[in-house]
């Protein structure tokens, strides 16, 4: 089997598009996949909603059996193929080549996710500079959302502030598997952390902070419902970037030597960590000056900005430091995005990274223009009753992920040979794996189960 530094034609590997250099680099990539807007928009407030510790307990137990299980199956998949998902499918079981199909779709899923996250970076972008040059600190609370609903509706601003963030995405792409991903990885992720630490200390020392915390820690069984544990077995399963194949990716850059269960269980772990301390950095502050907790972007672009111009003079800075922040987590999700569809049109075709990486990004300006006008020049142009963002939004929320996880868990599960797996696991044998036989029931039947039941629940919700 090719490692992850070998060179073959039958590799995606290339003198431009090599392997992670180390564990360390590995890690801060995955963890930059992971972690992204859902974590610090979404998270925070679903975790006070249905409970908080009590959610944060029923999570945990989700993210590590079921979530960390994803992110290790897409992981194998990808080491032991060295190949984009059509090929990493095809390679895993020669003998069965409809699996391709899967690949494909996981690589379409990538393509629409990222034409929609990047209009959404598009605004947090806009919103560092008007942070900066003193807009929002100028405007009263009531007129916040206001104020977001023009900015979205204006005919091209959204779609500058989309371009920008898309340029400096594919800029990264160009530099290669080392000195792009891996290198910028390395330099983001402990910034975010330490932006995210600095908003916490803040956060937690404003008056009546505590109340925002009790709001996020304090065990409330009682809020606890079916649909809270709904809310957070959805949001373990795909708050790790798995159920789109760049994880797939990912896993045939990683070191051949890497231990695949310690390095998905440090991505794990560190993504929760963030969810979690992006909730402190923001609830207190909420409560603190008397907003009511809300998720998306009525958080982050209505309430959040008028927190911060209540702080007086030092909240200009906070605003800057918060949407710099959430661009960054927007940033390194957008790389492993971006990065799958481009890894993939390198393997399939004749096209160099630079001529790929360019053809990808203008599908995902085009798509991504289109999907930010839904709310100005196109607002009437529908979908089954939908506008253009928000028929994609329900794609990438309800449908495409979770296709594409129940057929990663039942490929690995149910395809894939178990000495293979093994193998891989254990790097031809060198590391122990007791955990094995509890990996293979989880992804076998336990992930096939939680994801069927998060997609139908999903489609029934849309329905209503």
């Amino acid at each position: 089997m090719p490692t992850a530094t070998t060179k073959t034609n039958n590799t995606i590997m290339s003198d431009n598009n090599q392997g992670f250099s180390s564990s360390f680099g590995a890690i801060m990539a995955a963890v930059g996949s992971a972690v992204g807007l859902g974590n610090i928009w979404r998270f925070p407030y679903i975790m006070g909603k249905y409970g908080g510790g009590a959610f944060l307990l029923v999570y945990l137990v989700f993210v590590f059996m079921i979530g960390m299980v994803l992110m290790m199956t897409e992981f194998v998949i990808g080491r032991r193929s060295q190949h984009t998902p059509p090929k990493a499918f095809l390679h895993n079981r020669p003998d069965k080549k409809g699996w391709k199909y899967l690949g494909y779709l996981c690589v379409f899923t990538c393509l629409m996710i990222i034409s929609q996250y990047v209009v959404i970076s598009g605004w947090t972008t806009h919103y560092i500079v008007d942070s900066a040059v003193g807009t929002l600190s100028s405007l009263q609370a009531g007129d916040m959302a206001q104020h977001f609903n023009s900015f979205v509706a204006h005919p091209w601003l959204p779609v500058l502030f989309l371009l920008i963030f898309t340029i400096i995405t594919a800029f990264i792409i160009l530099g290669g598997v080392q000195k792009g991903i891996e290198a910028v990885s390395k330099i983001l992720m402990p910034v975010l952390l330490v932006l995210v630490l600095v908003l916490c200390v803040r956060s937690i020392t404003l008056p009546n902070a505590s109340i925002g915390l009790k709001y996020l820690f304090s065990p409330d069984f009682s809020k606890l419902s079916g649909e809270g544990i709904l809310a957070a077995l959805g949001q373990a399963l795909f708050s790790l970037s798995v159920g789109m194949g760049t994880m797939i990716v990912y896993g045939s850059y990683i070191p051949a030597n890497d231990n695949i269960f310690k390095t998905s269980l440090m991505i794990t772990a560190s993504d929760t960590l963030i969810a979690v301390l992006a909730g402190v950095a923001i609830f207190p502050a909420v409560f603190s000056f008397g907003q009511e907790p809300a998720g998306g972007p009525g958080l982050v672009f209505q309430v959040l900005p008028t927190v911060f111009n209540s702080m007086g003079n030092i909240g200009t800075v906070f605003a800057v430091m918060f949407f710099f922040l959430l661009a960054l987590a927007a940033l390194t999700s957008a790389i492993s995005l971006l990065e799958t569809i481009v890894a993939w049109l390198c393997e399939s075709s004749s096209l160099k990274r630079s001529s790929s990486t360019i053809v990808v990004t203008i599908a995902v300006l085009a798509i991504g223009a289109l999907c930010s006008m839904a709310y100005g020049p196109l607002k009437e142009f529908l979908i089954l009753g939908d506008n253009l963002f928000d028929f994609v939004d329900k794609l990438n929320s309800i449908y495409l992920p979770p296709i594409c996880a129940i057929g990663t868990v039942i490929f690995l599960g149910w395809q894939m040979k178990k000495d293979d797996i093994i193998d891989e696991l254990s790097n031809h044998g060198t590391l122990k794996v007791g955990y094995f036989k509890y990996y293979y029931f989880l992804v076998r039947f336990v992930a096939p189960i939680a994801l069927l039941v998060v997609l139908f629940t999903g489609i029934i919700n849309s329905l209503q």
